[in-house]
């Protein structure tokens, strides 16, 4: 999927909306423990519910690898499951590798080749070989961090280059801009620094930004689309734990739905502001 393809779904569904598969074996309802898959029959009632109000799923890997093999079979089928029900939504590993470059090169074999997501995260910190393995696949994604929206980004990605001036992350943003284009790299901002998304806009104007912390984490929408938004709306907004956990009871599913059908009657209206629809 390219850029355009992606802003066509979002017009498509006047959604920006990513949700976050993160599901934690110990949250879910606790009925479906029985089940001989729980993670993959929790995924499987959140995406029948919401797979027509979102643009994009994002499973975070953590989640799966957890329960070993078990966990790596659910997330498998829940990948084939969004195939099958919507195969136009984009689905984004939330792997957050980065190694050497032939190591890359078996991690995005992985991700392309046998499990088939559009996108990976990538952790930056080793250098462009090591980025550049993801790069090789047609219309796959590369999802750079870049400003993160934990405590802990303050321990390095705000250091400033006193030769340049530049904040690290700022760094990663200018030099990365070598590495990939707007087609194929997008660029991680938590929503937890929106008031930095001016600045990133004047170094990344036409990139896609995974934008996660709107919601449980306190970021904001409005201020996410007010700084972070460009002409073909460049933003994917994750919501995990509102949406997914909304309620641990037999009603999870139509609760999810209705915390995603807020979320997506809100972007609409701020792409209507923008005039994007």
């Amino acid at each position: 999927m390219n850029r355009e393809q992606l802003f066509n779904q979002i017009k498509k569904k006047r959604s920006f909306l990513c949700v976050g598969l993160d599901t934690d074996i110990l949250k879910i309802p606790a009925f479906l423990k029985d089940t001989s898959d729980p993670l993959f029959a929790f995924n499987k009632e959140i995406i029948d519910a919401t797979h027509d109000l979102c643009v994009a799923y994002k499973p975070n890997l953590a989640f799966y690898e957890s329960l070993g093999v078990k966990g790596w079979e659910a997330l498998e089928k829940t990948v084939n499951y969004i195939r099958q029900v919507d195969p136009e939504i984009f689905i984004i590993a939330d792997a957050k590798r980065g190694d050497i470059g032939n190591t890359s090169n078996l991690y995005a074999r992985a991700f392309f080749d046998h499990m088939d997501f559009d996108a990976v995260t990538v952790a930056p910190y080793m250098g462009e070989d090591s980025v550049k393995p993801f790069m090789t696949y047609h219309d796959k994604w590369v999802i750079l961090l870049a400003l993160t929206s934990n405590k802990g980004a303050f321990d390095f990605q705000f250091l400033k280059d006193e030769k340049s001036g530049d904040l690290l992350f700022e760094s990663v943003l200018k030099t990365s801009q070598n590495w990939g284009d707007t087609n194929n790299m997008m660029y991680v901002v938590g929503a937890t620094k929106a008031e930095k998304l001016e600045d990133i806009r004047t170094i990344v104007p036409d990139h896609f930004l995974l934008v996660p912390g709107v919601g449980a984490q306190g970021g904001s929408l409005e201020e996410v689309a007010k700084y972070g938004m460009n002409d073909h709306c460049g933003l994917l907004v994750n919501s995990s734990r509102q949406i997914i956990y909304a309620s641990d009871g037999e009603d999870f599913a139509g609760k999810a739905r209705n915390e995603a059908l807020n979320v997506q009657v809100d972007m609409e209206e701020l792409l209507l502001e923008a005039e994007l629809l």
